[in-house]
Formats: C-alpha cells, sequence, structure tokens
C-alpha cells in the first residue's frame, strides 16, 4: 500500500506548479462543495473567532480557507520532488537570529502554530542553518500515510521526534546543541494539566511541555510567524522572544506565544487551520 501511495504522490510531484495548482481548483470544488469537509466545524470556529462578521463576511472566509488547505495538499506533494533552489525561491526567511544563537553555543526551541505552509517552512530552515533540526510531529494512525509524511519532512536531513514518545526520543541530545520545532497550537488530549489563556474569544487550553521544556535547560524561545505573500510563495518571520527562559514565571512564555498566535491569526485568518476540533474541551475554572 506504502509504495502505491508513494507512486501516485510522485506522479503527481513531477507536475509543473500550474497543473498542480489546476488540481488544487478541483479538490477545492470536491472538498467544499461536494464532499463538504468539516464545513460544520469550520463556521463554528470561525463563528466563535470573529462574532463581529456577518454570515456572508464568514462564508467568504471559509471559502478562502478551503483553497489555501488544498494547495496545501499539492504543495506538499510538490515537496518529493521539489529543489532546494525551487524551496528558497518560493519560501523566504531571514534566518540571523538561528545563526547568532548557534554561533553562541546554544540550543533553541521554535514555537509556531498550524498556519500554512510549515511543511515547506520545515525544510526551508533545514537547509539554512547549521543546527541539527529536530521537529515534533503526531505520528499518524495510518502507517502507510504516517510513513508518505516522514518521508516528506526527512528529505532534507530533518530529524523526527514523535510527540508520543519525546521524552525517550530527547535523551539522545542531552548536553547537545540542536534546533526543535514545536506546533505549540495543538489541542492538548488532557485539558487539566494544562495552561488555559482566552484565545479568539473562548478560553483554550495549551499545553505545558514546550514552555517547561525550555525552561529546564534554559533554551531560548523564538516564535514563528508564516504569511502566504500569493499563490505559491511564503514568508515567515522569526521573534527572539524569551533568550533566558529560566528568569521567567510559569505560564508566561505560553501566554506570550497565544497572543502572538492570535494576533497572527487576525491578520491572515484564511491561512490557520480551521477545521481542527480546537475547542473540545469547556472551561472548569481554576
Amino acid at each position: 500500500m506504502y509504495y502505491l501511495l508513494l507512486a501516485f504522490c510522485y506522479s503527481l510531484s513531477i507536475l509543473p506548479f500550474p497543473v498542480l495548482y489546476f488540481i488544487s481548483d478541483v479538490l477545492y470544488v470536491l472538498v467544499y462543495y461536494v464532499i463538504g469537509y468539516r464545513r460544520k466545524v469550520v463556521m463554528e470556529n470561525l463563528t466563535q473567532a470573529f462574532p463581529d462578521k456577518s454570515k456572508e463576511e464568514l462564508t467568504l472566509l471559509a471559502k478562502k480557507y478551503y483553497h489555501n488547505l488544498t494547495d496545501m495538499m499539492v504543495e506538499t506533494i510538490k515537496l518529493l520532488t521539489m529543489s532546494k533552489a525551487q524551496l528558497q525561491k518560493r519560501f523566504q526567511c531571514d534566518l540571523t537570529v538561528l545563526h547568532e544563537l548557534y554561533a553562541q553555543g546554544k540550543s533553541c526551541q521554535l514555537h509556531l502554530g498550524h498556519n500554512f505552509n510549515w511543511e515547506w517552512a520545515n525544510l526551508f530552515c533545514m537547509q539554512g542553518v547549521a543546527f541539527p533540526f529536530l521537529v515534533v510531529y503526531m505520528p499518524l494512525t495510518s502507517r502507510p500515510a504516517d510513513r508518505m509524511f516522514r518521508h516528506f519532512r526527512e528529505k532534507f536531513g530533518t530529524i523526527l521526534i514523535p510527540a508520543n514518545d519525546m521524552g525517550n526520543s530527547m535523551r539522545a541530545w542531552t548536553n547537545k546543541q540542536y534546533l526543535i520545532a514545536l506546533v505549540a497550537d495543538q489541542n492538548p488530549g488532557n485539558p487539566r494539566s494544562c495552561y488555559w489563556y482566552p484565545f479568539l474569544n473562548k478560553m483554550t487550553p495549551f499545553y505545558k511541555g514546550p514552555e517547561m521544556g525550555a525552561k529546564r535547560s534554559n533554551i531560548p524561545v523564538v516564535f514563528v510567524d508564516i504569511r502566504k505573500v500569493k499563490r505559491g510563495y511564503y514568508h515567515a518571520s522569526l521573534k527572539l522572544a524569551f533568550e533566558n527562559p529560566q528568569q521567567e514565571p510559569d505560564g508566561a512564555i505560553t501566554e506570550a506565544f497565544v497572543k502572538y498566535l492570535e494576533k497572527n491569526i487576525h491578520e491572515q485568518p484564511e491561512v490557520w487551520v480551521w477545521s481542527h476540533r480546537r475547542w473540545k474541551h469547556e472551561y472548569k475554572g481554576k
């Protein structure tokens, strides 16, 4: 099954971008109008986040989101045959802050949200830094699909750390210099052991793990914002948010990231993943 899936994706990946975006347009019609993939979830999330927008405005925003979602699908497949030169042309980011931290002998945490196109961002960063580049990911339940996504992400040497075995996987990096990327807006499975903050007009749980890891080893934290410039082109910004995390009170790093992410979502909402069930848990108070 895996090799059939790989062969199919490779056959698509060799197609030029204009053809891939035509396929994305077809997928958009199927996903939004025919299948209606999680349309109810998307509209509920958008209504929650933007109560002042009219139904027509929310519908337009949902359509933009789905179009970006299908673009993300074909762009991820393109990674199978995409050259480094193509990626560097289509994805831009000033990595100076990472170079400086590496020169100082420090490790670094990247905190980012589910903003398109994080797959391109992972591989762009891997090409541009001297750090060993670690990415924490959640293994998929489908083995062929999980193996395929690991193939995409490891193409240029990214080291994948499974989120469900992070403690054991990170032992090998004790006392070593590394750069680790954490998608820090995941919906936690156990909300009782999380930080809760107002996020898009609702109390929302966030994992404590990224902050605790940074404070444990005093690893500088860099926030990442990814913007879609135009179709097929992205720009990421890096912000050195906390150089000495151990000096911060509990919850301060997570709260700062929540505010940073929320601001970025408001500025370009159509590139954040709205089809996730982000508010599955209700706040019970302290």
